[in-house]
């Protein structure tokens, strides 16, 4: 397995896979020193995130094979549905896994959802529209839902 850690405005990050694909994404709390030689499985998605990070990238293209149950591996391939600038609630999420009773299952597996960003469980939100858990912290899936959102908030006064 390979690893490579990279600094991006919301935190430091490190990125794990191998010729198989991308398995983890995880924000990390503590200082780093970024990966001067980013091993080849890992480089693409070095670039992609660097892209979106810089607005030019909506949508990734990476190989990915996170590790999870069949149900978590279900729910982590519905949250890729979300398009870039949108949100969904838990209970969209389970309604779209086919029973509206899965919403705590689909909001346990959403939460264990080991490749931040690019599977973007930060677009699930609460039914009322509240920003509700996310294991990178509340601080950055406001940022990352700010960074997609489609409209920008000008100054009422200038």
């Amino acid at each position: 397995m390979n690893q490579a850690y990279i600094k991006t405005p919301i935190g430091n990050i490190e990125i794990e896979g191998d010729d198989q694909g991308i398995t983890a994404i995880t924000f990390l709390n503590e200082e780093i020193v970024p990966t001067i030689k980013i091993p080849v499985s890992l480089q693409e998605a070095v670039t992609q995130l660097d892209e979106y990070f810089k607005k030019q990238r909506v949508v990734f293209s990476l190989k990915l094979n996170p590790k999870g149950t069949d149900f978590q591996c279900k729910v982590w391939q519905e949250l890729q549905t979300i398009p870039f600038g949108k949100t969904a609630s838990y209970l969209d999420m389970a309604k779209n896994l086919g029973d509206p009773k899965v919403i705590r299952a689909a909001a346990s597996a959403n939460g264990k959802n080991p490749i931040s960003i690019v599977i973007p469980c930060h677009r699930v939100i609460g039914s009322d529209g509240s920003l509700t858990g996310y294991g990178g912290g509340l601080h950055r899936k406001k940022w990352l839902l700010d960074h997609e959102s489609p409209v920008r908030q000008g100054l009422l006064f200038n």
